[in-house]
């Protein structure tokens, strides 16, 4: 049987460009060759290339998502998506694929817009019994009173871009008169600012998959940040973090986190590999911070470490999110 010819998408145009490089290499390394031939795409802006062993590069056909190297053509069957940021984790470039009728790994475009859009996703959660931080939503251009704001949150708070990730642009708040810069941070990636009040406990990133009929939970992880949270120096720079997999957590709070892992998953209609983040507190229900619809997957990440405490190779990984997702070209 022919190789599927499959597109590995990465770089993309945020400031999460070079750890989606780094994931797609990981990824990359990981597939079967006797089942896949796969060409790694860097996506920047307009400019879709491929590099070849020599080095020479070789653009991407857009008009029908295919590339012609050294006189051949390729249509590609499928694309992988591991691109952090835009276009890839927001549904552009789900929409662009499935306007190609191409099949793809990750979240349709519908639920990559709304998870990548945080108060979106908190405002898709509602009524769900997933409890989640207070918080003040500022769309572009509009500002709040600093006092007023703590005055309704409390202090600390955590001041984010409404869309981006890998902690770009995040600050906690520790005194009101942080808030203007923390803002201004914010904005300068996202012109919509999230700010949320601070609940404090145990950080866990919690790993699924839903495949071919089957849920796949994978072992939590607590994240130990030796910085005042979990930025991104402590995500991507060793020693800045301790990441536990399988946390040390009670079996009741462990089936609880699942439960609402799995709940925050179908509500937003993911599909793929996804990572849901919670605060667990010392006392109550854990607070859901943030679903990733496209996780890192660079030898660093969390969900990696997940795969491999539940004796599944990255490999096999995706061997189950192609089987579930794909389907021939239309």
């Amino acid at each position: 049987m022919e190789p599927l010819h499959i597109a590995l998408l990465a770089g993309g145009d945020s400031s999460e460009r070079e750890i989606a490089l780094q994931s797609a290499a990981q990824v990359a390394e990981a597939l079967d060759p006797q089942k896949y031939e796969v060409k790694l795409i860097d996506l920047h802006h307009r400019d879709w290339h491929y590099t070849g062993p020599d080095g020479r590069r070789w653009q991407v056909d857009k008009n029908d998502f295919s590339i012609t190297v050294a006189g051949e053509k390729t249509l590609f069957d499928y694309a992988l998506i591991l691109i952090h940021g835009t276009p890839g984790e927001n549904g552009r470039l789900q929409g662009y694929l499935d306007m190609m009728g191409v099949s793809y790994s990750s979240c349709p475009m519908t639920s990559s817009v709304l998870t990548f859009d945080k108060i979106t996703t908190k405002r898709t959660l509602a009524g769900t019994g997933i409890r989640m931080a207070p918080d003040l939503f500022l769309a572009a251009g509009k500002t709040a009173d600093p006092g007023e704001v703590v005055r309704r949150l409390g202090l600390p708070l955590f001041v984010k871009p409404n869309a981006s990730g890998s902690s770009f642009g995040v600050t906690k708040v520790t005194a009101c008169d942080q808030l203007p810069r923390a803002i201004a941070d914010a904005r300068t990636e996202s012109d919509e600012v999230l700010i949320e009040s601070c609940v404090e406990g145990r950080e866990i990133g919690c790993g699924v998959l839903v495949a071919c009929g089957r849920e796949y939970l994978f072992p939590v992880t607590e994240i130990v940040s030796k910085h005042d949270f979990f930025d991104y120096e402590a995500k991507y720079t060793a020693g800045c973090s301790d990441e536990i997999t399988p946390a040390d957590i009670p079996d009741e709070a462990l089936r609880k986190l699942h439960r609402l892992t799995l709940a925050a998953y179908r509500a937003c209609r993911c599909r793929g590999v996804v990572r849901v983040d919670f605060i667990l507190p010392p006392e109550g229900d854990p607070c859901l911070i943030e679903i990733n619809s496209s996780p890192g997957m660079s030898a660093g990440s969390i969900v990696p470490k997940q795969v491999r405490a539940m004796g599944m190779s990255i490999g096999e990984l995706y061997d189950r999110i192609i089987e579930d997702t794909y389907t021939p070209r239309r």
